[in-house]
């Protein structure tokens, strides 16, 4: 791909994209082994009312986080069960999760949980969620999120939600599901491609790029009420939007002056402002987590690198160094990494930069990476890669040491992002 050509490229990156029915995870890990916590997880009591496993749920997210070990109990037990703390320790467990699920008058479900420390015989959490019954598979997955956060240190993302285009025929699918997958939702239809879905800060709504006006427009969706706004339709493309950390701009990609320039316009489609004025082409504009500067990716060096420039506009500094060809930069929550796709010796794999010391790690062993996104706590990225030819969603951990891929039997499914913190 020449150099002129590469937004074009970036553009049409996973426009051949599919359904999300029957899910299904695959978990690969490596290098845990002994940091592993083990962790007994007892059947909670009269959960078989409920529309889904409660403890299904959370042996699955604990698992696939690679941060435990679960020890089957085979036991069913509430809170209120007596707990012979050295039984459990005998058999090799930290902790010990144990709860209940009932049905209230009014229909929804009472779920309550504790976690306790078989090394310190203490209680170390206690939850009581009422939830409706299709909110069954949230609640489980909020517990597992006190589990993930009392026990290893860091807000849990479980809860979270993710959205990513399918296609399935001819017809392309804007899909949100949880953060595993299940419970997917469709949000758009067309026949038209769907690229580059963006979550807003409160996760409410959705930024992305459709092609049902025969040209790529950016639309942002309220996921509530379905109803939906144009925001940029100006002449040429319009592209790669990205919201700000307040959730009251957006950094888009346009080129209604020629080549693809960076652009900063308000939420509701009023106050578009020019960031970058070059001969070549800018792109993929995303905020910092603190909202004052702008990465972004532009090929003024001859290549396609990353840089980073006031949020006001002003002068840029290059920031990818290593490779020829360095894209889709997209910003850790914390401020202190990047991750991005790089293409080295023809693979395109999924890199994160240490922005403080200039180190950078491989993360995937892929070649055909795209779309990378971080989970809500920053310990994990989403991206899109390849699987038998069809398009799979992929996650790692930052340290690349916990790998696992959503799937689908049939189909693609792409572009993917990783939803916030829900409140």
């Amino acid at each position: 791909m020449t150099n002129k050509h590469f937004l074009r490229g970036l553009a049409l990156i996973g426009l051949t994209t599919a359904a999300l029915a029957q899910a299904q995870i695959r978990i690969e890990t490596s290098g845990v082994g002994a940091n592993q916590i083990p962790i007994a997880i007892a059947g909670f009591a009269d959960e078989a009312i409920a529309p889904q496993q409660v403890t299904a749920i959370i042996k699955a997210d604990l698992a696939r986080s690679g941060y435990f070990k679960i020890i089957d109990t085979g036991n069913v037990m509430s809170e209120t069960t007596a707990i012979n703390y050295g039984e459990w320790k005998a058999r090799g467990a930290d902790a010990l999760v144990v709860g209940s699920v009932q049905k209230l008058a009014d229909g929804r479900f009472d779920v309550r949980y504790k976690l306790l420390d078989t090394v310190k015989t203490a209680q170390l959490s206690a939850l009581a969620l009422a939830a409706q019954p299709q909110s069954t598979r949230v609640t489980a997955h909020r517990i597992a999120d006190d589990i993930y956060e009392k026990l290893v240190g860091n807000r849990g993302a479980f809860s979270t939600r993710i959205a990513y285009v399918t296609k399935a025929g001819k017809e392309y699918r804007l899909e949100v599901a949880d953060a595993d997958g299940e419970g997917t939702q469709v949000a758009l239809r067309s026949n038209e491609p769907i690229i580059s879905p963006a979550w807003s800060p409160d996760g409410t709504k959705v930024a992305y790029v459709s092609f049902e006006a025969k040209k790529p427009v950016v639309y942002v969706q309220d996921l509530v009420t379905r109803q939906r706004i144009v925001v940029a339709n100006y002449k040429g493309s319009n592209s790669a939007p990205s919201w700000s950390p307040d959730g009251s701009k957006l950094a888009v990609a346009l080129s209604r002056d020629g080549l693809t320039q960076s652009y900063v316009i308000n939420a509701d489609g009023s106050g578009l402002r020019r960031l970058t004025h070059t001969a070549g082409i800018d792109t993929e504009p995303q905020f910092s987590a603190d909202g004052q500067s702008i990465y972004f990716t532009s090929d003024r060096s001859g290549g396609p690198q990353i840089y980073k420039m006031s949020a006001n506009g002003g002068d840029a500094q290059r920031v990818t160094f290593n490779g020829s060809y360095n894209i889709s930069p997209r910003v850790a929550p914390d401020g202190k990494s990047l991750a991005f796709i790089s293409r080295r010796e023809g693979r395109f794999q999924l890199f994160v930069l240490d922005l403080a010391s200039g180190q950078e790690q491989r993360l995937s062993d892929t070649a055909k990476d795209e779309s990378p996104s971080f989970s809500a706590n920053g310990k994990y990225i989403m991206y899109a890669t390849e699987s038998g030819r069809r398009g799979a969603l992929a996650v790692v951990s930052i340290d690349g040491r916990v790998k696992y891929r959503l799937t689908t039997q049939a189909g693609d499914i792409r572009e993917p992002t990783w939803g916030p913190f829900m409140k």
